[in-house]
């Protein structure tokens, strides 16, 4: 899929990414069907999944984990459950995203479902497919890595998010990620989505035709 050989590195990857996602992108000519399967051909690469695919297990601190899980079974285990919170609501209310009570006073609030609430995320799943499957409207452009249309603010949790290709390091250590990329790896986790008029990510967005195109009906 990126047509990389078996012994590329993480740099070799990332460049071969970059070109694949350009070239079988629908709006460059490319179908669906070819841009999920090479965006998922490089999350996989690059999120160290086994050959057969099996996503990556957690690590949530829990020293009971590894007696535990010989009764959970890998299923169960890989789900996570989102908890979100629409960060367009937080100006209406006065809120500031560092408050640390924040998802406390959203949950108070009693706010429509599409602002706050919780998901579960299905093993091996994005935030933004894990969004659509229960019927939310979560923004997007390229769902490839390579704009912020898509970002979400990580309050809680760890994720895995093996491309960013827009994303300086000192917003990654703000929190900022990706949702069309960003696998869940611990059990819960608290995010603000809907960022991407947050300062400084303006310049980092493309424009919203996939989103307006998929959601035109609504």
């Amino acid at each position: 899929m990126l047509l990389v050989d078996a012994d590329a590195d993480e740099e070799e990857i990332e460049q071969a990414y970059r070109s694949r996602v350009k070239e079988v992108h629908p709006d460059q000519g490319g179908t669906v069907e070819e841009f999920q399967a090479v965006r998922t051909a490089y999350e996989r690469l690059m999120a160290g999944y086994r050959e057969n695919g099996e996503a990556p297990e957690f690590d949530d601190g829990d020293a009971d984990a590894d007696a535990d899980s010989d009764e959970e079974g890998p299923d169960q285990r890989a789900h996570s459950e989102v908890t979100y919170l629409d960060y367009d609501v937080l100006a209406d209310f006065g809120w500031e995203t560092d408050d640390d009570d924040l998802f406390q006073k959203a949950a108070a609030a009693d706010l429509d479902e599409v602002d706050y609430g919780q998901f579960d995320v299905d093993p091996g799943q994005s935030l933004l497919e894990a969004a659509e499957d229960h019927g939310f409207a979560w923004p997007f452009a390229c769902r490839g890595g390579a704009c912020a249309n898509c970002a979400i603010l990580l309050v809680e949790g760890e994720l895995s998010m093996p491309a960013s290709h827009v994303l300086p390091q000192e917003m990654m250590e703000r929190g900022i990620r990706l949702s069309c990329n960003a696998i869940p790896i611990t059990r819960e986790l608290k995010v603000v989505y809907n960022v991407k008029h947050m300062p400084d990510l303006d310049e980092l967005l493309l424009p919203p035709t996939p989103f307006d195109r998929a959601y035109s009906d609504d």
